[in-house]
This record gives C-alpha cells, sequence and structure tokens, in this order.
C-alpha cells in the first residue's frame, strides 16, 4: 500500500527574512551592484540592503518577510530620499497584490532572486549621493576589519 505524503514548509519570520535578503543581496550582486546589509541611514531608519552600483547610484531593498511585516511597517517612504531607485524585496509566496506600485519589487529565495517590477528611478542630489557613497565606503570598509 502506497500512501501520500504531502509537506508543507512553513518558515519562520527570521528565516524568512534571512532567505529573502541573501536572495536580494545576491541578485543585487548579479546586477552588478556591491551589497551591503543592515546599513543605517541619516535619518535613522536602516536599510535591509543598501547597493552602490558601478556610476555611482544607489539602490535600497526592503526586506518584507510576510503580510503582517507589511502591515505594520509604514516606514518605507522614508527611505527614498537616501536611493536612486527603491525595491520591495518579498518571498515568493508573498501576496504582491497588496504593495504599492510605486516601489520596484524583487522576489527572491535564499539562493537568489528576480526583479519583477523595475524601480522608478529619482536621481539623488549630487551632495547627497557624495556623502552616502562616502559612508557607505566607511561602512563596507569597517566591517572588513571586524571579521
Amino acid at each position: 500500500m502506497s500512501a501520500a505524503i504531502a509537506l508543507e514548509l512553513v518558515f519562520s519570520r527570521p528565516e524568512t527574512t534571512l532567505s529573502v535578503t541573501r536572495g536580494a543581496a545576491r541578485l543585487m550582486l548579479d546586477m552588478g551592484y556591491a551589497p551591503l546589509l543592515e546599513v543605517c541611514l541619516p535619518n535613522g531608519r536602516r536599510a535591509d540592503v543598501m547597493a552602490l552600483g558601478s556610476k555611482g547610484d544607489i539602490v535600497i531593498c526592503e526586506v518584507k518577510s510576510g503580510l503582517d511585516d507589511y502591515r505594520v511597517d509604514r516606514k518605507w517612504p522614508e527611505y527614498a530620499p537616501f536611493c536612486d531607485a527603491f525595491y520591495f524585496a518579498v518571498a515568493p509566496e508573498f501576496p504582491q497584490g497588496i504593495l504599492p506600485e510605486e516601489p520596484g519589487l524583487i522576489v527572491a529565495d535564499a539562493f537568489g532572486g528576480a526583479v519583477v517590477r523595475d524601480a522608478p528611478v529619482t536621481p539623488l542630489a549630487p551632495a547627497r549621493r557624495k556623502a552616502l557613497t562616502l559612508a557607505f565606503a566607511r561602512l563596507g570598509a569597517l566591517r572588513t576589519m571586524r571579521d
């Protein structure tokens, strides 16, 4: 007698966050960006993934681990002044229809990701770009010394 076994994989919020963050960072690498995780911004917010492009463009990805995470967190518009492009990064099972249409959208898991919707580009002012780029470079360098 053969019994069918159905498995449903359910990941905890921290596991989902880690998986989506890792996949979004890997996607940024594949797109030619240099990503850093958990970057504090001048306004006190923390970007889950911030990435610097070869031409100096800055992208921020805000990871949403689930519906509850998205519903209680309304700070995402506060990232726009610190990047040229902003994306939400979510797991494949996330209900994408509830997200606003303005930001870009990345679907990711631990192995990588895909851009589902491109982010609109709003170029930073040159002085802000320079300040953010210097802070990004210093943070990256300081993190290498911690290891």
